[in-house]
């Protein structure tokens, strides 16, 4: 033994886990718990897979504990629980991996290789640290059948998927739709809120003050403020809030409206008559856009009254006037409440 080794001393508590991990495995005690009378049917446990192209995180562990107490209990109740494990294929965490790995930068240096050169790389990463999950799950004590798996990317995984698709058309329960989805630029597909939340990381952005001209008021403008000034090119409408005030604000030639809270903060002191306007005058009211042209490519060249709701003004519950100017720019293609005042108009 080298000099800087030192003997691993083994607890009482980790040898008698091993001990009775040992005797279950001698025994087939899991195996024998399905073979049981269960009176009361089947329990279905679905539980959503791992990917292999890690060890396992804690978190896994923490869940992959609650998931083995409930098939245990419902088994004690009489109910057959077949517990089958299986592994995740597919997403951008293993496509990541892959891309890394190759160098690779965009879609492009990927279809530039070849589809499926990058896809039989992804296969042989997939199950990378397969073993070592096999060795920590059952270290746990957690019964589950990880000889007879599945896989995602199985041919018959995915044709029971599209089965299931399938019955839910013919039912007439799938609907076609929109949705707001976050965009990766760089991968060119849409993020899930898990993915987005891996390099989610707060930061100081530029904000704007957009005004927005009265098409039958020349020189009075609404003004709303954005965070997110690269979606000014999206917006369709407007939206003032249920409880706010708004008032006019002369400035220079022109007016502007805004909450009346708010003039302070936006104009100081140097502005001229401040004068109440109701809401019900605003409401319903259009704008013109702020980029030219769009009405043209709404309406396809016909009359202005047949781009329909777009470019007016509504009311929205969640408009405030905690922050900014208490009147919200409303593009539906890049946030779900505006994608919902939109359906609603």
């Amino acid at each position: 033994m080298a000099e800087n080794d030192k003997e691993v001393e083994v607890s009482d508590v980790a040898r008698r886990e091993e001990e009775i991990l040992a005797y279950w495995n001698e025994h087939g005690t899991f195996q024998a718990s399905l073979k049981k009378p269960s009176p009361k049917g089947e329990f279905v446990f679905y539980d959503g897979p791992p990917f292999a192209t890690g060890l396992p995180p804690n978190r896994h562990i923490l869940a992959g504990t609650i998931k083995d107490a409930i098939p245990r209990y419902k088994t004690m109740r009489g109910y057959h629980v077949r517990r089958r494990w299986g592994w995740d294929c597919h997403g951008l965490p293993l496509e990541n991996i892959i891309e890394k790995e190759l160098g690779i930068k965009t879609k492009r240096d990927i279809e530039e290789m070849g589809v499926s050169v990058f896809n039989e790389a992804a296969r042989k990463a997939v199950l990378r640290y397969a073993d070592e999950w096999k060795r920590i799950v059952p270290r746990i004590g957690r019964w589950v059948d990880m000889e007879d798996d599945y896989k995602t990317m199985d041919t018959s995984y995915t044709e029971s998927v599209w089965w299931a698709f399938k019955k839910l058309h013919d039912q007439n329960l799938v609907v076609e739709g929109f949705k707001v989805m976050q965009l990766c630029p760089r991968c060119g597909t849409t993020l899930s809120n898990f993915e987005v939340s891996q390099g989610y990381k707060d930061i100081k952005d530029v904000t704007a003050i957009a005004k927005f001209e009265l098409e039958d008021e020349p020189n009075t403008y609404l003004l709303a403020w954005t965070t997110t000034p690269w979606t000014l090119p999206g917006n369709v409408a407007l939206a003032l809030g249920n409880d706010i005030e708004y008032v006019r604000v002369e400035s220079g030639d022109a007016q502007y409206i805004l909450a009346a809270s708010k003039v302070e903060e936006v104009f100081g002191t140097e502005h001229g008559t401040v004068t109440q306007v109701s809401k019900s005058e605003l409401l319903g009211r259009s704008y013109k856009p702020l980029f030219p042209g769009v009405l043209d490519t709404l309406a396809e060249g016909k009359e202005r009254d047949k781009v329909g709701a777009a470019f007016h003004i509504y009311e929205a519950a969640f408009v405030t006037a905690d922050e900014g100017t208490g009147i919200v720019h409303i593009a539906p293609a890049f946030g779900e409440e505006d994608l919902n005042l939109a359906r609603e108009h």
